[in-house]
């Protein structure tokens, strides 16, 4: 069956991981989505590494340190950084120089013969004379999307920095980690680089059909902090309407009773339980035989477990100790409680739901290996993912991309290799 982004181009200008993660979605369900990368320098943590790939040259780790199979990079370190791979399947890539003229005259050829150019480094195109403003005289009908920190306008729209500083900046941060030793315990989350990648492809597809509609393309400014700050909703709420300001709470709840993350047997093990009515604390109690102390007036309705959470939490700590926490969870869920256990990457890897339903596939990459990689995003009925290739390597696709769609002769094709616009390495 068709895909349903079938016959759409998208040239990808993205890094690091919100909207290349964006693009990834719309390669699955479809879309030809081209990278067109650079041989002189790589955009950090994109293809690893911040320095020409040549071999004479020692790669440089990057800021997300040894994201190489085995920790090896290879001879060929940006064929293999695991950041870049997870998310570039079922891509292509084609490589130019945009310092100089004939590079930009490249990139100018292949957003004429695209629908969608996705970028979230504004300001970066610009400096090659390959803006909105200009690119849209010749393409009009254009969607241009443009993912930034805290937007392509304003005060803050050269802030430079990443999916965790952009957290802080909403408030985010603020409102997570251990009371005891607030603001120190935060860990990096970066939640908003996904959610701006679903954002894109949302969008993406939403102005696809509008445009058939009526012909016309547009320019997006997308915010990754303003997408995250609606989630966020109720704390800025509290704040307009009630002049309070929140703060953390940890694994804790404004008004829910037992609510947090418990002790299990073993080494670091743990299970998060929610208890919001009383059903599920009548639930919670005949799992755990239903004790004396927690047939007490005083955890009788939600207001008196929430007046006495410490206590509760220590009391039910005790019970959770002597049981394993994936043996609990399906104890717990049975009960009709919200509960599920704490899992490590290694769990997680191997979790026998994920595993059940495709959630990982095995892709075979000639310089990184075959390893599983998250691929299905959501089950489609009538137009299932299909794995076409593994992520490119770099500058893969210069032969598609020259010789069948920009239509270069043999003699300009080997010129540009010459000049530095095409790798030699990939035919």
């Amino acid at each position: 069956m068709t895909l349903p982004l079938e016959g759409i181009r998208v040239v990808d200008f993205t890094a690091v991981i919100g909207a290349p993660y964006g693009t990834l979605m719309l390669a699955d369900m479809g879309a030809e989505v081209i990278r067109l990368e650079s041989l002189q320098r790589f955009a950090p943590t994109t293809r690893g590494t911040g320095i020409r790939p040549a071999k004479d040259l020692v790669p440089s780790m990057g800021p997300v340190g040894r994201g190489y199979p085995n920790f090896d990079p290879g001879d060929r370190p940006w064929n293999r950084f695991a950041l870049f791979n997870c998310h570039a399947h079922n891509k292509l890539s084609a490589t130019t120089d945009l310092g100089t003229e004939r590079g930009v005259g490249i990139a100018q050829e292949l957003i004429a013969l695209s629908d969608v150019l996705v970028e979230n480094q504004p300001g970066v195109l610009e400096r090659y004379g390959l803006g909105y403003e200009e690119v849209r005289k010749k393409k009009p009908d254009l969607i241009w999307m443009s993912v930034s920190g805290m937007g392509a306008y304003g005060p803050y729209k050269t802030l430079r920095g990443y999916g965790s500083h952009f957290e802080n900046l909403t408030g985010m941060s603020w409102l997570r980690g251990s009371p005891k030793n607030h603001p120190l315990s935060n860990t990096t989350a970066v939640a908003s680089d996904p959610a701006s990648g679903a954002a894109v492809a949302w969008l993406t597809a939403i102005l696809v059909h509008n445009r058939s509609a009526n012909g016309k393309g547009q320019y997006v400014d997308m915010s990754m902090a303003e997408l995250y700050m609606h989630q966020l909703a109720p704390a800025y709420l509290d704040y307009a309407m009630n002049g309070r300001v929140q703060r953390t709470l940890g694994n804790s709840h404004a008004y829910y009773a037992p609510h947090g993350v418990y002790p299990c047997a073993g080494e670091d093990r743990w299970i998060a339980i929610a208890v919001t009515d009383d059903a599920e604390w009548l639930g919670l109690r005949s799992a755990m035989g239903d004790p004396a102390w927690a047939r007490s007036r005083d955890y009788a309705d939600g207001y008196a477990r929430s007046r006495r959470r410490e206590v509760l939490d220590e009391r039910l700590a005790e019970w959770t100790r002597e049981w394993q926490n994936v043996e609990l969870q399906d104890k717990l869920q049975k009960a009709g409680v919200a509960a599920g256990a704490v899992l490590d990457d290694a769990e997680i890897h191997g979790d026998r739901h994920l595993r059940q339903r495709g959630f990982y596939k095995r892709i075979e990459h000639q310089d990184a290996g075959t390893h599983d990689y998250p691929f299905e995003l959501w089950k489609m009925s009538r137009t299932p993912f299909e794995l076409r290739h593994p992520a490119p390597l770099l500058g893969e696709d210069n032969g598609y991309f020259y010789r069948e769609l920009l239509g270069v002769s043999v003699k300009e094709y080997e010129a540009l290799e010459d000049s530095g616009h095409i790798g030699m390495e990939y035919p």
